[in-house]
């Protein structure tokens, strides 16, 4: 395995600049931000201050794999909301550009099963505005995985017509909210994932995903909701690296088959003692080199 690694920064439960110090201490060569609100708002960063972020970030040998710029609510299936979402969902992918990544991560919201659904026509405009404003860039929107199957996922991405929606990976979604198999996903998805997140689960009880994730006519998605639920729920738990049903062998053999070269993203949502569990995967990781 040739993959470099990565943090969340936010999974450390601190602030940015403690964050990116953490990360360089547990041995990550790269880090996600999440660039949503706060200081790291695009709207509350001049040149200048993403000129010193970025030179700062380099200075303690880190890179950006991407940034987070999930916008919760209902992701993309409400259209009247869907406008200010467009642009601040641009705005954080200009912001990533010049901080030197090409990839911001994003919830859009379950697609529906039925492609003649408001809903699905609603998300599919959002993503197509989206993708194209990426490919302008040479750049990408990845939509995380879990909330539907690899193959429904693949049918809507197909549909877009370009490459700038796109996936990022995440096997412990997909292994505790829908059941599918996130070796099988990858292939699947080969030609769409341009960024992983690594993390371990186990499925408890079959759930609806609307119950998870949120959809018109439930509660809107919410991270520290999610949280709790991974965390203390009884339909599905986050668990350590190697500790869940994610079969890391034939995962990251995987990868390597469809040539994936980008990060493998240490997530951790859960626990007691973050740092040590993300300490533990970056190890857990660096074996498979």
């Amino acid at each position: 395995m040739n993959n470099k690694i990565g943090v969340i920064v936010d999974s450390f439960r601190a602030g940015v600049r403690e964050g990116l110090v953490k990360a360089r201490a547990v041995g990550a060569e790269g880090v996600q931000i999440y660039a949503v609100s706060g200081e790291m708002d695009p709207a509350n960063l001049t040149a200048a201050a993403r000129k010193e972020w970025r030179d700062y970030i380099g200075s303690l040998g880190l890179e950006i794999s991407a940034l987070v710029g999930d916008l919760g609510g209902h992701g993309f299936q409400d259209r009247s909301e869907n406008g200010w979402k467009i642009e601040k969902s641009k705005r954080i992918l200009d912001l990533a550009v010049d901080l030197g990544a090409r990839v911001v991560t994003t919830h859009i919201g379950i697609v529906p099963a039925d492609p003649s659904d408001e809903v699905y026509a609603a998300m599919h405009e959002a993503c197509r505005e989206l993708s194209e404003y990426a490919i302008g860039m040479g750049a990408y929107f990845a939509i995380e995985t879990g909330p539907e199957t690899a193959a429904h996922l693949k049918s809507f991405l197909d549909g877009i017509g370009s490459k700038g929606m796109s996936v990022n990976f995440d096997p412990a979604n997909m292994v505790m909210v829908t059941g599918d198999d996130p070796v099988q996903g990858v292939y699947t998805l080969r030609d769409y994932i341009v960024h992983t997140h690594a993390k371990d689960g186990i499925r408890l009880r079959e759930v609806d995903p609307r119950l998870v994730y949120g959809a018109l006519g439930f509660d809107p998605l919410d991270h520290a909701k999610l949280a709790d639920m991974a965390a203390e729920g009884d339909s599905f738990r986050e668990v350590p690296l190697g500790e869940g049903a994610v079969d890391w062998d034939r995962y990251l053999q995987a990868l390597q088959d469809i040539g994936y070269e980008g990060y493998l993203t240490i997530e951790r949502e859960v626990g007691e003692n973050p740092e040590a569990d993300i300490a533990q995967a970056v190890q857990f990781l660096k074996r498979y080199r």
